[in-house]
């Protein structure tokens, strides 16, 4: 090889080479974020529109139709998902992974602008933000002191939401448990009656009487001047002295009908803090989300950053903590991935000393590692790979795979000099070329099988992308490393001295051989079992395949969980928030729990937990069986649903590991098929935390007006609605009251004594045409009734999700499984469908993916073997040893309780390529003694022979590398575990099969080249024997 030869002659280029390489890599690093997994989350634009008071389904058909026809012409959606509840709508646009987030949030921006038009007079103008509303939140702080919750909201939104919101990245900043400042107009209905005004007119009171507007301009001589009207209420005090209107010549004033408050709205949202031995804090919490596809890490340190100038302004007695915060894990993570990478390192040069007992070669074979590692770095800043899970990880794979080539390099060059005498020089030079070929057919052919990562889509690309090309560009650069740097450094530092001599001859590598060599001779006396046993190993892959089910990424133990319960529709927020503190005392005295915080946000019969656990390190229980026994507190309360989740990959509600959509026209069949369906789910042990998504049940008092009576005396439709919704929402925002530069809303609502009677609501005046006002039971009937808290609608169809989480210990495709077959049990009706979304979407879309790619990874590497063995039979040998591999791979997770899931399919992927090395090996020697003139038994016995210490050293070293990968310490590592497991496993349990079965398999394939087609022909129909039989013991 003449690129050896070159390097061997001059050392200095050889060193320059690699260090240019090396520098390159080492200024990439500074460069490279950090992240806990690759930018996966797909482009995803949120609508948030607000049409005040009205109901779920009057939002879906003002608001939501008319949007969504807009939107639904933007190209690239994948998923347009509405969430429609009181008031307003969340309309989640979700793009497929190749959309680009600033061009697909411009579109959608477009779109509503152009459908602003079709909205309800009363819509509030629609918020476009790039962000999934459903997903977790990166941060989450809470404001507390010694003040009225109200002065805490001021703080924590005027001081500290402004502040974080203008940080680059993220996307909202949402606050709860607040009570902001509020202008409150508390209508008497009784005084309101007598003085014969409605509450619409003290609307047009409000709204008349506080305005600034410019009036033009005004030239006077040389000057021009602009107009402006100023008749803004200046105190909150005049806006009792605003009249409405005139009585018998008196003028009515506001004050005279209505309770003016500078106060607090009225209290919708509450958050709590429980530590042990502390009684409960009331705190206004801030939960900061990111914009889609911002830098979780870099996000999270700006924010901090930003705290530590905002806590220097704070007022005295006011604390803001940090109780969550995901990067806290994420480095912890990246840091546990770089110690598996130098511990891994290290043990994987040891490989070379316990085989070799040379120090000198354990040095020149691992200086590929460092090599190999930096000079990546270079490759991962120019595609703009992050420091994640995927990437270090992939790092972390290759470093037994680099010091492979090195090994094999450097082992050849050890046998030239200790058994052919040679010195190190001439050693270095013959060593590399006689190995040569081999080096780059188990390179190359394991480089190959991440092309097909091309032909991926979805998730499962943006995965596996920068898995493949890290490790792709890794063991190209120890390609380079073994073919220049190992050879040089061979041929000026290694000297072979007589403990090795010793160690080969006499030691414990001597004795497998021999033992080997017992084996050999067996196998290729009785082919035909090894070939039975083969058939049986492959054929169990069938059976651990169904013991070990599918996963998608499972949660790592991040030390959090996330709960949340549901009471009876209806339910105040006050019983709420009494059961919450009843719950969270009972959750904290867990002796694993730390912290939890307890907080509502939307329905008021709604209540979620956030929970610390303490460290990994200082509990004994695990992240799922500390949801087993959270999950056990719950199930003592009775009349609620609730779910105990942990952290996901894919982050929120909408990603639960199962999210079966059942979609359909009808939302009363839709309410009855989820029900019955979640009855039949709740059967099976793995499902747990069933709960349908549409409940219609929501208790309601419904008017109903009188078409016919209301228009004989000129009542309108929308002036009734109007009237209820003015009384009792307290929710649209009349006005607005401007103090210094900052406005407060001004709302309107009755008394808190009266709002409970229906009597005052059926004696509310409404205004009409014909005789004045009247009474609102004089064109109404109010009665009970019932309909849903929110709708649910998917890609332009209503929808009701049903969501369950998966009981600890059984796998994922186990629980979608029974959970289809529910499903199918009750029977969809025609016009109703149904899929998944979130993780088993997900799951699907990934196996399919990867089970392509692995199909083309076998072909592409039986191309690069057939051009590099100029043969067309010899590639078949070799890949022999795919198959044997899967099922001892699945064995491994079987017998360790782990499932398939995304780690262990890339370990099994990789592992694809990593086995059929040994069988390269093998082939390359045997073909070179036999056209050396060698018979082709005694070839294959020799060539195995010589190659059993390299195929044993690159085998062992793969798997010392992935030892601290394997162990499982350090965040995160409970799951990458997995993936070192399948290698580990599957790539020494298949040796001895691999050593054996390569052998036998060439062995027929020279038999089969020794006798003539015309007498195999012959042989066939049994009119003869063959006269050349090298092989007469099988």
């Amino acid at each position: 090889m003449k690129l050896a030869e070159t390097c061997v002659k001059y050392p200095v280029f050889t060193v320059m080479l690699i260090a240019f390489l090396v520098t390159l890599g080492v200024f990439s690093y500074r460069g490279l974020a950090v992240d806990l997994f690759p930018k996966a989350d797909p482009a995803t634009v949120n609508v948030e529109v607000r049409l005040p008071g009205a109901t779920p389904e009057e939002v879906v058909t003002g608001v939501v139709l008319p949007l969504e026809d807009a939107i639904s012409s933007v190209s690239g959606i994948d998923e347009i998902t509405v969430y429609s509840f009181e008031g307003f709508a969340d309309i989640t646009c979700t793009f497929v992974l190749e959309r680009d987030i600033e061009g697909a949030a411009q579109d959608i921006r477009e779109k509503v602008a152009g459908a602003i038009d079709r909205l309800p007079r009363d819509t509030l103008p629609p918020i476009i933000t790039k962000l999934d509303p459903q997903s977790d939140p990166i941060m989450t702080l809470l404001v507390s002191g010694p003040m009225s919750r109200r002065e805490l909201t001021e703080i924590a939104d005027k001081q500290v939401r402004r502040a974080i919101q203008a940080v680059d990245g993220v996307g909202s900043v949402d606050l709860n448990g607040g009570q902001g400042r509020q202008i409150r107009v508390l209508l008497d209905a009784q005084k309101l009656t007598s003085h014969n005004f409605t509450v619409l007119d003290v609307r047009s009171a409000l709204q008349r009487e506080n305005i600034e507007a410019p009036g033009g301009r005004m030239i006077t001589g040389p000057q021009e001047l602009g107009l402006r009207t100023l008749g803004r209420v200046t105190s909150a005090e005049q806006f009792g002295e605003i009249v409405i209107g005139t009585r018998g010549g008196t003028p009515v004033r506001i004050r005279d009908v209505a309770q003016v408050e500078d106060g607090a709205q009225e209290l919708r949202t509450w958050s709590a803090l429980f530590r042990k031995g502390t009684a409960a804090q009331d705190v206004v919490a801030i939960q900061v989300l990111r914009q889609s596809g911002a830098n979780t890490v870099r996000v999270a340190d700006d924010v901090r950053s930003k705290l530590t100038e905002l806590r220097a302004q704070l007022p005295p007695g006011v604390q803001l903590q940090v109780v969550h915060d995901i990067s806290d894990f994420i480095k912890a993570s990246v840091h546990s991935l770089i110690e598996h990478l130098i511990f891994g390192s290290i043990l994987a040069s040891m490989v070379v000393w316990l085989f070799i007992r040379n120090w000198r070669a354990v040095l020149i074979a691992a200086v590929a590692i460092p090599a190999s590692i930096i000079a990546t770095f270079t490759l991962m800043r120019g595609m703009d790979f992050s420091l994640n899970n995927i990437t270090l990880l992939a790092l972390t794979l290759a470093v037994g795979i680099v010091i492979d080539d090195a090994i094999i390099v450097l082992e050849n060059i050890f046998r030239f000099m200790e058994e052919k005498g040679r010195d190190r020089v001439r050693a270095a030079i013959e060593a590399t070329k006689e190995i040569g070929l081999a080096v780059m057919a188990t390179t190359l052919s394991l480089v190959i099988i991440f092309l097909p990562i091309a032909f991926m889509t979805g998730y499962a690309r943006k995965y596996v992308n920068s898995f493949g090309w890290t490790m792709a560009m890794a063991i190209l650069v120890s390609l380079l490393v073994a073919f220049t740097l190992t050879p040089m450094m061979s041929s000026r530092f290694l000297k072979l001295g007589g403990a090795e001599k010793k160690a080969h001859s006499e030691g414990f590598l001597h004795s497998v051989e021999v033992l080997y060599l017992r084996m050999l001779h067996w196998s290729l006396a009785h082919r035909r079992a090894i070939i039975l046993i083969c058939l049986a190993t492959f054929l169990s892959t069938f059976g651990f395949y169904h013991l070990v089910g599918r996963d998608w990424i499972p949660a790592d133990d991040q030390s959090e969980l996330i709960s949340s319960y549901t009471l009876p529709e209806g339910t105040s927020l006050e019983k709420t928030t009494n059961l919450a503190k009843d719950i969270a005392e009972h959750v904290i005295a867990l002796p694993e729990v730390a912290l939890v915080q307890s907080y509502t946000h939307g329905p008021t019969n709604h209540a979620h937990f956030f929970i610390v656990l303490v460290p990994r390190s200082e509990r004994s229980r695990s992240h799922t069986q500390m949801a087993t026994a959270v999950r056990g507190i719950l199930s003592t309360y009775r009349n609620m649903t609730y779910n105990v989740r942990l952290p996901s990959v894919l982050g929120g509600e909408i990603y639960f590991p199962i999210a079966a959509v059942i979609r359909g026209p009808e939302l009363t069949q839709l309410a009855e098929i989820s029900k019955k369906a979640a009855g039949r789910m709740m059967n099976y042990p793995e499902l747990v935390d069933v709960n349908p998504s549409l409940n219609l049940n929501t208790p309601e008092l419904q008017v109903k007006v009188d078409r016919q009576r209301a228009a004989d005396i000129g009542v309108r439709m929308t002036d009734v609605s109007d009237a209820v919704r003015l009384f009792y929402s307290g929710e649209d925002e009349i006005t607005r009251f401007k103090e210094g530069s900052e406005q407060y809303p001004v709302t309107m609502q009755l008394l808190p004594e009266q709002r409970d009677n229906p009597d005052v609501l059926a004696r509310m005046m409404v205004p009409s045409t014909k005789l004045g006002q009247v009474r609102l039971e004089n064109v109404a009937t109010i009665g009970r009734g019932a309909g849903p808290a929110s709708l649910q609608r998917y890609n332009r169809e209503f929808q009701v999700s049903v969501y369950a989480n998966v009981a600890s210990g059984y796998p994922l495709d186990l629980a979608a499984a029974h959970t289809v077959q529910s499903i199918k049990e009750v029977g969809l009706p025609a016009g109703y469908s149904y899929l998944f979304s979130g993780q088993v979407k997900v799951l699907e879309e990934t196996t399919w993916n990867l089970l392509l790619a692995m199909l083309l990874a076998s072909i592409f590497m039986y191309m690069v073997l057939a051009a590099q063995f100029e043969s067309f039979t010899y590639p078949f040998i070799i890949m022999l040893t795919l198959p044997l591999s899967v099922p001892f791979a699945l064995f491994s997770l079987w017998i360790t309780g782990r499932a398939l899931s995304l780690w262990s399919a890339l370990g099994m992927f990789l592992l694809l390529g990593i086995v059929k090395k040994n069988g390269i090996l093998q082939v390359d020697y045997t073909n070179r003694l036999r056209a050396e003139g060698m018979p082709a038994r005694d070839a294959i016995i020799e060539a195995n022979r010589v190659r059993l210490r390299p195929i044993l050293m690159t085998t062992l070293s793969i798997i010392a590398g992935l030892i601290p990968v394997a162990i499982g310490i350090g965040a995160g590592s409970e799951q990458r575990a997995s993936i070192a497991v399948t290698i580990i496993g599957g790539q020494t349990l298949c040796l001895l099969l691999t050593l054996l079965v390569v052998p036998v398999a060439y062995s027929y394939l020279a038999e089969f080249e020794a006798v003539p087609w015309t007498e195999w022909a012959a042989r066939l129909v049994g009119r003869a024997r063959s006269s050349v039989r090298p092989f007469d013991n099988d």
